[in-house]
């Protein structure tokens, strides 16, 4: 499959994996150490709502569009404000038109003594994410293939972070290329924060790799832990857009998974297309 950010800027995906990095980015911030993130498939950083690309499935209508109208518990909202505040600050004057990517929602929570390595080979899309983050002091764009740099940046100097893998899937061996790339920089940074982005498409293809990612963080000295988290709005139907979205979040932080299940039951009827959405979130096996 063929997921470019472009055409799918703020749909429920993102939705998902945003509120995931927010909550993540936002754990780290309680100890004054440096963290630093670490983006492989960083895309061009901001979305034009209105452009043909965000137009042309309208992806967004059914994702964050439906998010920022929707009512939540208390509770619920606190969890989510980080994000929410992010995605607010592109939009001033209250009409949803820009929509930010992970790099920018990253930078949103970054203190003064936090970094942020952004990796994009495509030229359209290094230069769009080198303009937003223009004379940024703190953020590193890089002209570099995700799966080179993965291995080539951990551990970061910080020795504190998050490592967000979230490719394109435009070639058949992308999900064996993911498990082989994340084992190798997990072999060298055991301790970091991992969130694997991936589309479900295929149960033979997601377990296989949930399976892989599992066995390598238990493998690790010390062991790792992993979290697995499906969310689908609607049946998934061949030839037809994604409808289920999964991240694997190795080394999650211990709050994590209670603060998921809170946020993902409320976003079962705003998200959910043609009836509530479901979710899985479970321990994988390795």
């Amino acid at each position: 499959m063929n997921y470019r950010h472009a055409f799918h800027a703020g749909s429920f995906a993102d939705v998902i994996k945003h509120i995931v990095l927010a909550r993540i980015l936002t754990y780290l911030q309680d100890k004054p150490a440096a963290f630093r993130v670490i983006d492989t498939h960083a895309g061009a950083g901001l979305y034009d709502l209105e452009s043909d690309e965000a137009q042309r499935g309208g992806e967004w209508l059914t994702g964050i569009a439906r998010l920022m109208q929707a009512r939540f518990t208390n509770e619920t909202i606190e969890l989510i404000k980080p994000y929410l505040d992010i995605v607010r600050a592109y939009n001033p004057k209250g009409e949803l038109k820009a929509y930010p990517g992970s790099p920018l929602i990253a930078r949103g929570l970054m203190r003064p003594q936090d970094r942020l390595v952004a990796c994009e080979l495509e030229p359209k899309a290094r230069k769009a994410l080198i303009g937003v983050l223009r004379r940024d002091e703190q953020a590193r764009v890089v002209d570099l293939d995700g799966w080179v740099a993965l291995p080539a940046f951990v551990p970061p100097k910080e020795r504190r972070g998050l490592v967000l893998i979230d490719p394109s899937f435009e070639a058949k061996d992308e999900f064996e290329r993911l498990g082989e790339a994340f084992s190798t920089a997990f072999a060298k940074w055991p301790t970091g924060i991992y969130v694997i982005w991936y589309p479900v498409k295929s149960r033979r293809a997601t377990d296989t790799l949930a399976q892989l990612v599992a066995q390598a963080a238990a493998a690790a000295k010390p062991p790792g832990k992993c979290l697995r988290l499906e969310f689908s709005v609607s049946p998934q139907v061949d030839g037809a857009p994604l409808t289920s979205t999964g991240l694997l979040i190795v080394n999650p932080p211990y709050t994590l998974q209670s603060e998921l299940k809170t946020i993902l039951h409320e976003l079962e009827m705003p998200l959910g297309q043609g009836g509530p959405a479901r979710f899985r979130l479970e321990v994988p096996k390795p």
